[in-house]
């Protein structure tokens, strides 16, 4: 028999706000200001910062960082480049579709392997993005 309807485990708004105080922490471990998102399964928002000097245009590009994890079923960012950097056509043309990121700051949370969510992390280098990305995605 074909399955109709699943459940789907989902990050509630504690979890997300567990999520956003250690990347938060992290990223002032670090004295990096940044902003942080962490979003549903399903890339929606559920909590979000903008530390102090944190800058603007970083906002929206961490929404997307955790948006494009969860998009493409909990791929990290980082990773983006090295699965089309051989692939000219799909290199340059999956580069101009709306909210993809294709470098560091994006990571999974995931529960029992399950995708419960994602974080994205934009104000700092690449590498600094991703460890606080990390560091928020651990704390579930």
């Amino acid at each position: 028999m074909t399955q109709l309807v699943t459940t789907t485990t989902t990050l509630t708004y504690a979890g997300a706000r567990a999520a956003l105080e250690a990347g938060l922490a992290h990223a002032e471990q670090i004295g990096v200001p940044v902003n942080v998102a962490v979003s549903d399964p399903a890339g929606n928002l559920v909590a979000f910062a903008r530390m102090d000097g944190a800058p603007l245009l970083s906002s929206g590009i961490a929404q997307d960082k955790a948006w494009t994890v969860t998009a493409f079923n909990g791929i990290p960012t980082h990773e983006w480049f090295d699965l089309i950097e051989g692939e000219p056509a799909l290199r340059e043309g999956i580069v101009h579709r709306d909210r993809l990121v294709v470098f560091g700051g994006g990571v999974p949370i995931r529960v029992d392997g399950a995708l419960v969510g994602a974080v994205g992390v934009s104000g700092g280098s690449a590498e600094q993005d991703r460890a606080v990305a990390e560091a928020a995605a651990a704390a579930i």
